[in-house]
């Protein structure tokens, strides 16, 4: 079985990061990504994004983001598949799928919001076709990041 394990390096010390994904994992990560991006709510900027999360426990979470005609009460799909693990009692994530019409990286905002959960999350980055355009992870797009530590 092939498997996929993520490292994060803090201060000249490699860390493992919170669980594994397998091949298979990531692949129906992707997967799901990809189909809850065609339930996406974009009658205005037409740019449709799915997001499956998977969580701690091996389940995955599905969110798509929902655009609204008043701009900024729109949610994207990360913050979306967030709010949706965490109503349903999950609240430890071990990788993202995000799937764009190119690619396209989490907002600001959706990194602020997994920043919370898994500072180093991994985040499998897919065009509309399911190509893996970047494997990447949460300390890499939010460097020196503003969390929860910073408040004790």
């Amino acid at each position: 079985m092939f498997k996929k394990m993520f490292f994060l390096i803090l201060g000249g010390i490699v860390m493992p990061l919170m669980g594994e994904v397998t091949h298979e994992q990531e692949q129906e990560l992707i997967q799901m990504a990809l189909n809850v991006r065609e339930r996406a709510y974009a009658p205005y900027s037409e740019y449709r994004v799915g997001a499956a999360l998977l969580t701690k426990e091996g389940e995955t979470i599905v969110g798509c983001n929902v655009e609204n005609a008043s701009y900024g009460l729109t949610i994207c799909g990360e913050r979306s598949a967030v709010f949706s693990a965490l109503s349903q009692g999950k609240q430890e994530f071990v990788a993202i799928a995000v799937a764009t019409r190119d690619g396209g990286a989490p907002c600001g905002a959706c990194r602020q919001v997994l920043n919370e959960f898994n500072p180093s999350l991994p985040i499998i980055l897919v065009d509309e076709k399911g190509d893996v355009v970047k494997r990447t992870n949460l300390a890499e797009l939010l460097p020196d990041a503003f969390g929860p530590h910073n408040l004790h």
